[in-house]
Formats: structure tokens, C-alpha cells, sequence
């Protein structure tokens, strides 16, 4: 296996500045908020009150009882608190559902809609599947179709990684167009659909008028055989928490948390009151760090629409950005780096103008041409980054 390239930018972010470099960094997808401080708060009181034994393998029930609520209320997702395992992350309850739907040996294939998150196809051949890349064209704002999906499904395809809203991509499916490729999945009984909805709060529809979530799991004929996967990482500024969650049909829920057992137990248990304090009581700290995102992503694309000879499709929904550089494949760097591929290219921004971009190739085969920019950053660091990527670029030959 090859490690995360999102992983490997930033530790090469961290290895230029300790020489003293300035770097402008858009290679995490980590928000530069703060945890509200509601919610530090009651873990702090959990932890002081001693609440520092081990927990039941899926979670306090208090905790599995707001996202079984969460879900029902705001997903259309119908569940109880006995379909909910809690994670150590959303990239946990990934691994496990796809360890569920795989039978190693047996030529299983899972369907991926590309570009996508650099983690999913080292998980699908991890569980022992073939991953399929269904890939998204650019000129349909990265967003595969209901023909695209049929076509790639055959005898061996056991499940589908779903992502939207998207990463690296920056946009969110219209739900009409979920549903209609819903409606494609309802015909193929055997087909498990593992929706992943991390980014579902951070949409625009400043951006996209009339924009929305879908969850797959809403949609009556998938409902039993949807494994809807969420955390608090990115909405409530929480990465370090590490807290994933999974729903999914009971008879699926029970042998996950069996897996669960014999893999990491139970997250730290003085936080799961934080996970009741965030999901009842912080909708207005998340759509501050919504709007304020709202805004960034229109600043980030107004910027890159500045720099010579890319293609980017605006951002709606996540925060980033994921412009196709391949014009420049063939060119040379001031500093005589041959560009010849989304990494050489990154590579040599980093190195030259010190600007920290993840390349495309690990977001499937039809993104080798393009970049990764987060926006999760201060406005000053969009229009400094941005500026330095502009000239850069215009001093390529």
C-alpha cells in the first residue's frame, strides 16, 4: 500500500517549515475553527465526574440515541439507537462496512464514483474487492449519471462507496440526481450502498440556489440495505476527536458491532457527551462555520479564475477546490523541474513557491490531471496562496 497522499503533503509541509520556509498549506481537509466551546465544555465535565471507563462497544446509549434521532429527524433516515455504532472516525466505520460486504477470494467489485477521497479504493482492496472507478467528467461538475452507473454494474458487484458532498471534488449531487441514480440501485438487489455524508452540512446554496442533502438511506427502496456513515470531524470542527458513526439495518448493525469488538472497542467514554452536546445544542456555531466557508469557496474559485490555462468547476458544497492543471504538463520550472504530472507539479510549487497543493493521481484515473486546494483556511491565506500559485505558474516554459 502506498500511504495517504493528504497525509504525505502535510508531512512535507511540516519538513519546509522547519527549514524556515513560508508555506501557504491548502493540502488538509481540516477547518482552522475552533471546537465550539460548548462542547469541550461537556467533555470536560464528563472527564471531572470521572467518566473514564471503558464504554460498550458501540457507544453509550444516550450518545447512539442522538444520531438515531439525528438521523430520523434530519435524514429521513429512519433509526433506532440499536442500528448505531459509534467510531474512531468516519475512515473506521468505512473499513468495517467494507469488511462486512466483501467475501475475499470471491471476485467481489465495489463501485466508486470518481474523483473520490484518497482513502476509499485502499479500503475496498484492503476488505479483498476490485474497486471500479465510475469517473465524473469535469464538464458535468465532476457528477457521474445514472447510465454511467448501470453500465459499470455486473454479476460480481457487491456494494458502492458513495460521497457527495465530495471530497476533493467541492461539489454536492442535486437531489434529483440522487435519487434518480437511487432509482438505478433499487433494481440491483445485492448492490449494499455505504454512503458516506461527512461534508452533508457544509452545502451552499448561496452558490448552488435550491442546493440540498439526499441521503441514500432516505430512499424507501435502499433503506434496507444502506449503510449511512457520518461523524463530527468536519462540520463541528472536530478531526482530533477522531468520532465516526454508522447506521445501518439491524441485522447489519449487529455483526459491525461484532467487528467492532475485536478491533478498538469503544471511543474515549468521557466523549460521548460531547457527541449529545453537538448534536443538540451547536446548529448555530456549525452554520457560522457554514457561511463563513460559503464565503470562501466563492473567494477560492474568483481566485483561481485569475491563474493562466486551468479548468476548475466552482465549489458548492466541503471546502475544496479541484482544478485540472494539465495544460502546464510539458512545461519547465524556474528552477528547471520538468512538470509531467499532477505531482511533479505539486512538487515543484511546494518547492519553489511554497505553496502546498495535494496531486490529483490518488483521487482515481481521471484526476491525474488535477490539484486539491482546501479552503478550510483563513481569506488571507486563499487570495496569498492563490497569488503565489498565479505567478508561478505564468513563469512556467
Amino acid at each position: 500500500m502506498a500511504e495517504s497522499a493528504t497525509l504525505a503533503v502535510g508531512a512535507k509541509v511540516v519538513a519546509a517549515k522547519a527549514k524556515g520556509h513560508d508555506v501557504v498549506a491548502f493540502a488538509m481537509g481540516e477547518p482552522d475553527f475552533d471546537t465550539p466551546a460548548n462542547i469541550k465544555q461537556a467533555a470536560i465535565t464528563a472527564l471531572e465526574k470521572g467518566m473514564t471507563k471503558y464504554a460498550p462497544t458501540a457507544g453509550e446509549k444516550s450518545a447512539r440515541e442522538a444520531i438515531a434521532a439525528k438521523l430520523t429527524r434530519e435524514n429521513g433516515v429512519p433509526t433506532a439507537f440499536d442500528q448505531v455504532t459509534i467510531t474512531a472516525g468516519a475512515k473506521h466505520a468505512i473499513y468495517m462496512a467494507l469488511q462486512a460486504i466483501v467475501e475475499p477470494g470471491r471476485g467481489d467489485e465495489v463501485l466508486l464514483p470518481s474523483p473520490a477521497w484518497v482513502s476509499y479504493k485502499p479500503l475496498i482492496e484492503l476488505a479483498g474487492a476490485k474497486c471500479i472507478e465510475i469517473a465524473g467528467a469535469v464538464e458535468n461538475g465532476f457528477r457521474i449519471t445514472p447510465s454511467q452507473l448501470a453500465a459499470s454494474i455486473n454479476a460480481k458487484t457487491v456494494g458502492i462507496v458513495w460521497n457527495s458532498p465530495s471530497n476533493p471534488c467541492g461539489i454536492a449531487y442535486p437531489a434529483v440526481e440522487v435519487r434518480a441514480l437511487c432509482d438505478e440501485l433499487s433494481k440491483h438487489e445485492k448492490i449494499v450502498v455505504i454512503s458516506d455524508e461527512i461534508y452533508e452540512k457544509l452545502i451552499y446554496p448561496e452558490i448552488a440556489p435550491g442546493l440540498t442533502h439526499f441521503s441514500p438511506g432516505s430512499f424507501d427502496a435502499l433503506r434496507h440495505r444502506t449503510i449511512t456513515v457520518n461523524g463530527l470531524s468536519k462540520s463541528y470542527a472536530m478531526t482530533g476527536w477522531r468520532v465516526g458513526y454508522l447506521a445501518a439495518p439491524l441485522a447489519m448493525a449487529k455483526e459491525l458491532i461484532k467487528l467492532q469488538g475485536q478491533m478498538t472497542n469503544s471511543i474515549p467514554s468521557f466523549f460521548y457527551p460531547a457527541i449529545v452536546e453537538a448534536l443538540t445544542n451547536s446548529a448555530d456555531s456549525v452554520e457560522t462555520m457554514r457561511a463563513r466557508f460559503a464565503t470562501r469557496a466563492v473567494l477560492m474559485h474568483e481566485a483561481l479564475a485569475t491563474v493562466a490555462d486551468i479548468r476548475s468547476v466552482a465549489p458548492n458544497a466541503a471546502f475544496y477546490a479541484f482544478p485540472d492543471v494539465s495544460a502546464h504538463f510539458g512545461k519547465t520550472s524556474p528552477q528547471a523541474t520538468k512538470i509531467t504530472s499532477a505531482q511533479s507539479f505539486a512538487d515543484a510549487l511546494l518547492e519553489e513557491a511554497h505553496v502546498a497543493v495535494v496531486p490529483g493521481e490518488d483521487f482515481g484515473e481521471c484526476a491525474r490531471g488535477n490539484i486539491r486546494l482546501s479552503f478550510a483556511c483563513t481569506e488571507a491565506n486563499i487570495t496569498n496562496g492563490v497569488e503565489r500559485l498565479r505567478t508561478w505558474v505564468a513563469s512556467l516554459r
